[in-house]
């Protein structure tokens, strides 16, 4: 084996062996794989870099701005309530989670189906208290599935499907896949939801493991030109907050305590929730609530520029043993006061006639410069901004979600790429301000991009040294004579380059070996090549065998190993279906 070759072996299997051992970040791994390969010069800088400018990394980037859209608009609120609705057990949200996704990934690229879903199934999860670690990783396995079920369903069929025509003259048909790809799909969910449960572990991500001890009391009004008048607490989604729950309401100077979930709102109506920070956050992105102190329409900047932030009171603060509404809080810090927690307690006082006492924990709602302004002041101990805190434009929402259906309808219908969809769709986002410039920075997942793009350097060093073609030749050498074992050969050398390559550099690399097996044995080259093409897509043992493993790695709050754990029995099944189906549906002799 030639140095090159084996300093990349040695490389990759130092990199692999420390995701599975290690807490390390993909992204640290990755890139010290790559600078070790560039400093070796296995890899040109050239080869190096050319993950960073791969087409996908950059769709996958315009994608998250996106995302921001849809999310600063509160058009995630209204997905999640009309599509995944309240699902009863971990099996049926993975239900609802996986059918969509498959179906719509058997036509659209898996990329943005996935990209568009982690921050709504994120905010599905929190709400309805579901481990988000068992609905991203299905996420992501579904969309894979739904690939294989079409000729559109992944470049990785086209191009296989190029390479066929090239050599045979002719290529797939469009729903040619679906034979195969369709008996795949639907086992491979039924294996998912029946023990997904017990394969995919429980993972909390570090923010979910996080205590926050200040319990806020917070009153809401029900606009009265909203959605939320005759809906019940239970069907406007306010029962099943998390961290949070719906004390009481007022209404015409009447309380109603101990509220059912069938008591309908009403116009006009005074909401009192307790909870947490984290929860104030996501009722403000309710469409139909508003803050119910009326300071907020009287600060000197719209809502948009707000955000939520968290001061505590100094003793030299001078309105400490002051009233808020005596003291003019708005007045002297251009803010406002939301709610108050003392000793981590929710104060029960209406906001304005509340006393401030130091130590007392405010949660204002102002323009981001309060933080820069008073973090050095004597009269707070601590000012902090309350991450992705700005209220939603509902307004805005019928906008980010049409530039989104446009993103999609222009991709299925073959008008234009899904890069040149992704970009123009970003700048749509920010050309109609559904985010802003900041936001949108703050979208991008650049740990994420940055482990896609070395791990596509890494690929290249793996191909242009021979050790995949030298790694795929013995497998399939080991083999032995017969088709179902060159077909099991091919299979398990397609996942195995797929694991720690792209699936498309995987299927390139093996269908010439393909192709030299049918030859050698006289027999039609489509069973082989189906195979290679399954065997490509079935990327569920590593993270970094698919991006949108990648991109559910971090938000799921996964370790390297726990995708083995479900991917190994659901490659094995995949395995097994295709090499026993592949024959009877593409005979080998035609």
């Amino acid at each position: 084996m030639p140095v090159h070759a084996l300093i990349t072996l040695a490389v990759l299997t130092t990199v692999l062996i420390t995701l599975a051992v290690t807490a390390l970040g993909a992204d640290l791994v990755l890139m010290a794989g790559l600078v070790v390969l560039l400093v070796c010069d296995v890899v040109t800088p050239a080869q190096a870099l050319s993950g960073f400018a791969n087409p996908g990394v950059v769709t996958i980037a315009a994608l998250y701005i996106v995302v921001a859209g849809l999310r600063d608009t509160g058009a995630t609120e209204l997905l999640i309530g009309r599509v995944l609705g309240r699902p009863r057990s971990i099996r049926q949200a993975q239900a609802r989670v996986m059918l969509p996704t498959t179906v719509m990934s058997a036509f659209l690229n898996n990329t943005p189906v996935v990209a568009a879903l982690i921050p709504v199934i994120g905010d599905w999860a929190r709400k309805y208290r579901l481990p988000v670690s068992q609905l991203l990783m299905p996420l992501s396995f579904a969309a894979i599935l739904g690939g294989t079920c079409t000729l559109i369903g992944t470049s990785t069929n086209l191009v296989i499907d190029s390479l066929l025509v090239r050599r045979t003259g002719h290529g797939l048909g469009m729903f040619e896949l679906a034979w195969i790809g369709l008996p795949i799909a639907l086992a491979g969910l039924a294996l998912i939801i029946g023990a997904g449960r017990w394969l995919i572990p429980d993972r909390r991500t570090p923010a979910a493991q996080l205590d926050n001890p200040r319990e806020y009391s917070v009153e809401m009004i029900v606009a009265a030109d909203g959605p939320l008048p005759g809906q019940t607490i239970e069907q406007a989604g306010l029962r099943h907050l998390p961290g949070m729950f719906l004390a009481e309401i007022e209404r015409d100077g009447a309380l109603l305590p101990a509220v059912s979930p069938r008591q309908p709102l009403a116009a006009d109506d005074r909401l009192v929730f307790v909870g947490i920070v984290d929860s104030v956050v996501d009722l403000q992105r309710i469409r139909g609530l508003r803050p119910a102190t009326e300071q907020i329409f009287k600060l000197d900047s719209p809502r948009r520029a707000r955000v939520l932030i968290e001061a505590v009171v100094s003793p030299s603060c001078p309105l400490a043993g002051r009233s808020i509404r005596d003291g003019g809080f708005r007045t002297r810090y251009n803010a406002v006061v939301l709610a108050v927690a003392r000793d981590g307690e929710r104060v029960r006082a209406k906001i304005g006639d509340i006393v401030l006492r130091p130590g007392d924990t405010l949660l204002l709602e102002a323009r981001p410069a309060f933080v820069a302004q008073q973090r050095h002041s004597r009269d707070f101990f601590l000012v902090s901004q309350i991450e992705d805190s700005q209220p939603p434009q509902h307004q805005k929402a019928t906008i980010a979600l049409a530039i989104l259906a446009a993103l999609v309808l222009s991709v299925a219908l073959g008008v234009i790429d899904i890069l040149q969809a992704s970009l123009l769709g970003a700048g749509a986002i920010l050309l109609s301000r559904c985010s802003t410039p900041e936001a949108a920075r703050r979208a991008i997942d650049w740990p994420l991009l940055v482990a896609i793009g070395a791990a596509i350097g890494i690929g290249e060093a793996v191909q242009n040294t021979g050790l995949a073609a030298g790694l795929a030749e013995g497998l399939t050498t080991l083999a032995g004579p017969g088709l179902h074992a060159a077909l099991i050969a091919l299979f398990v050398t397609t996942v195995m380059i797929s694991a720690v390559i792209t699936n498309n550099a995987a299927a390139v690399i093996v269908f010439p070996i393909a192709a030299s097996l049918a030859h050698d044995a006289g027999a039609s080259i489509w069973p082989y090549a189906i195979t290679v093409i399954i065997g490509a897509s079935a990327s569920f043992l590593t993270p970094i065998g698919y991006q949108t493993n990648l991109m559910v790695y971090g938000p799921g709050g996964y370790r390297f190993t726990d995708f083995l754990r479900l991917g190994g029995p659901l490659t094995l099944l995949i395995g097994a279906l295709t090499v026993t189906l592949v024959p009877l549906i593409w005979p080998p002799g035609v």
